[in-house]
């Protein structure tokens, strides 16, 4: 019988930390391993240089190094990590699919108006076009002030 996953993805956001805590108690409730994923965007192409500002692109394994210090409080909730590159809600239900994952939890910004508009949600490509339940957390504003994310209960 293959092991339960529970696939978390994280752009090293407040909203991801906060829903990390969420994701370990899904798992250890289950007992699932948590498979905590980064998808690395593609560096963007430049035409005339006009649009480019000197900033850097942060470089693979400094993303992996952040990446790896993602990981779940509890010691008994086991855990993996994978760094893709590629589109980040393509990515994300491809190896949701690929891992058999029971579970997608993420967290969200929770853009509204037209900055959603503008920018897409990756959250929402996810939830319409994963293979599994999708469970998203979006930090109250109230939550934020205080800069910690609400414990999850088991």
């Amino acid at each position: 019988m293959p092991s339960k996953t529970i696939l978390f993805p994280t752009d090293f956001s407040t909203a991801s930390d906060a829903a990390l805590a969420h994701a370990e108690a899904l798992a250890k409730s289950m007992g699932a391993r948590l498979l905590i994923v980064h998808v690395e965007e593609p560096p963007l192409a430049y035409g005339g240089g006009e649009l480019y500002y000197g900033l850097p692109e942060p470089d693979s394994e400094r993303i992996l190094k952040m990446l790896e210090d993602v990981r779940p409080l509890d010691p008994a909730v086991p855990f993996t990590h994978r760094l893709t590159m590629g589109d980040p809600a393509g990515e994300i239900v491809r190896i949701a699919a690929d891992e058999q994952a029971e579970m997608i939890v993420l967290g969200t910004h929770g853009r509204t108006g037209v900055v959603r508009l503008l920018m897409g949600s990756v959250a929402e490509a996810i939830v319409r076009r994963a293979p599994c339940p999708v469970l998203i957390y979006r930090e109250t504003a109230e939550r934020l002030a205080r800069g910690r994310p609400e414990p999850a209960k088991a």
